[in-house]
């Protein structure tokens, strides 16, 4: 809903205030122009990410469009999957091989289905678990692989909207190139006999480009890229939560003490208090007795 209303903003205020003052949208409609800057635009992208880069920011850009928020709901599952794990480790760790294997056949897993939908989380969580059952490490050091972990994915998911901002750069300048040829061949219009309108009509079809350009790289492309490194870092804030979690219980603390402070790093507009933390595993316990 607010990225609906932001772009009837944008689009209202922008093409709202050309027509009241006096302008008609037909005038800066040219397919071509659009057709150039797009398509450089789009090239620049292919040509300048490997395939891995332009996967990820497809995965990103739906999620843009989908919009599908990680509330309160998504921690509370993500805080009672962790708690219920290291319950499960308390009896050995050996005890979670048959959750950490095949998480989707896992009963307790499937439990909390919008983790499920979160591969990397998911991943994050199986892979670093098994690490826990191959030996005994410290937390030090646990602390220390999780850092560069984490480190690693977030310049990995980062990297699509650091992309997505270049070309966002690049794009007053694909909107002169697209100028300097409309006017090109408005020049070159003069030599076939057009009159003085017709070729002021050119020289402004050609101006558009640089509309377009500057458009795209302040209206669509810059707001773009800045929420899709939201997202990263809110995916990133759920695996900083799953570090400290492993970590505080690898340094023996209980898991309830565990979980609370795995919560201290949830965002704040979202973060349950421990008296709702609380709340959650009590009833949990109720369930299983």
């Amino acid at each position: 809903m607010q990225q609906i209303l932001g772009i009837a903003i944008v689009l209202g205020c922008v093409f709202g205030g050309f027509m009241l003052g006096g302008g008609a949208l037909h005038v800066i409609w040219e397919p071509v122009e659009l057709m150039i800057i797009a398509g450089a635009g789009l090239g620049a992208i292919v040509l300048g990410n490997p395939r891995h880069v332009l996967s990820e920011m497809l995965i990103q850009l739906r999620k843009v469009v989908s919009r599908r928020k990680q509330g309160p709901d998504f921690q509370r599952q993500l805080l009672l999957l962790m708690y219920e794990l290291l319950q499960t480790a308390a009896g050995g760790l050996k005890a979670l091989d048959a959750h950490v294997e095949a998480p989707h056949d896992s009963p307790l897993f499937r439990r909390y289905p919008l983790i499920l939908e979160e591969p990397k989380l998911l991943a994050f969580i199986v892979d670093n678990f098994r690490l826990m059952a191959m030996g005994k490490i410290s937390g030090h050091e646990l602390e220390g692989v999780l850092e560069q972990e984490l480190e690693a994915i977030h310049d990995e998911l980062e990297q699509p909207s650091k992309s997505l901002h270049k070309i966002g750069e690049a794009m007053p300048g694909f909107g002169i190139l697209a100028a300097v040829l409309g006017i090109v061949m408005a020049m070159n219009s003069v030599g076939d006999g057009l009159g003085a309108a017709e070729i002021a009509a050119k020289v402004a079809a050609a101006m558009v480009g640089t509309f377009i350009g500057i458009f795209f790289c302040y209206g669509v492309l810059d707001p773009l890229s800045n929420v899709m490194k939201q997202l990263v870092t809110q995916e990133m804030s759920n695996m900083e939560c799953v570090k400290v979690v492993l970590v505080t219980h690898v340094s023996g603390k209980p898991p309830l003490l565990a979980i609370d402070a795995g919560r201290r790093l949830v965002q704040l507009n979202i973060k349950p208090s421990f008296a709702q933390l609380e709340s959650w595993i009590d009833a949990l316990q109720d369930a299983r007795s």
